[in-house]
């Protein structure tokens, strides 16, 4: 790798880590739910998105997201690139689990990008899927992963704004709130029913 490569990717594990644990406490992430996670290496490099995608930076996050997940237990699902229509790198336990439909393709760094190419080969049994309904996310460079969010997405500032030179957002998901006026979203221990029945 270039010393500017190098500098880069300095600290972007650890980064990845902590934003992560930033996500999971404040959406409760739960061991077992998904998080997806969309990387553009190229804009991590300082580079354009699809560009100078490397296999070193993918590396590096991939390494993040293991430490965390070793913490947290969450399942991590990296979002595939345009060319293979933002499929999914999951493991297939996890997939037959939330029963998710598969497809065929193997990610490779020109058709897939280099995060869900390292992640096919590093996640034990990975397969593609479709499209998930994940509980929280994080997007490192813009690659939009709100398409494999649950609604409702609620945004969450990192306190690491950057990985390398890419943007990063992320968002967990809360249940709908359903109703009006007269809904209530939280139960308060030994409070009496309303009088005032709808039904």
């Amino acid at each position: 790798m270039t010393e500017n490569h190098n500098q880069a990717l300095d600290g972007a594990g650890r980064a990845v880590t902590t934003i992560i644990h930033e996500l999971a406490q404040a959406g409760s992430l739960k061991a077992g739910q998904l998080l997806v996670i969309g990387v553009s290496t190229s804009e991590v490099l300082g580079k354009h998105i699809g560009t100078s995608g490397t296999l070193e930076a993918a590396a590096e996050i991939y390494a993040g997201v293991e430490a965390a997940r070793a913490e947290l237990g969450f399942v991590p699902v990296y979002q595939c690139c345009e060319h293979l229509n933002r499929a999914l790198v999951i493991e297939r336990s996890a997939a037959e689990r939330y029963g998710l439909e598969l497809v065929s393709a193997v990610p490779v760094a020109k058709a897939g990008g280099s995060m869900a190419a390292f992640a096919y080969r590093s996640l034990e049994d990975a397969c593609l899927v479709e499209t998930v309904q994940a509980h929280a996310g994080i997007d490192i460079g813009d690659t939009m992963i709100g398409m494999h969010l649950r609604r409702v997405a609620v945004p969450v500032r990192p306190s690491i704004r950057e990985i390398g030179a890419a943007h990063v957002t992320m968002a967990f998901a809360r249940p709908k709130l359903i109703g009006g006026a007269r809904a209530v979203y939280e139960l308060e221990r030994h409070a009496h029913e309303p009088s005032g029945m709808c039904d």
